[in-house]
């Protein structure tokens, strides 16, 4: 069961196959961050 790395929020396999990084980490979903920014949310969160 997939979760948000950065709220903990559950996440489907769906949604982790498409946002998740090499390593199948999640690091935003809807839950933590705008469903237009979640790509743009992921790559500042592994920047930072």
């Amino acid at each position: 069961m997939p979760r948000c790395d950065h709220c903990d929020s559950h996440v489907s396999d769906r949604f982790a196959r498409v946002f998740a990084d090499d390593h199948g980490r999640v690091r935003a979903c809807p839950n933590c961050s705008a469903n237009a920014g979640i790509a743009e949310v992921s790559l500042d969160r592994i920047a930072k």
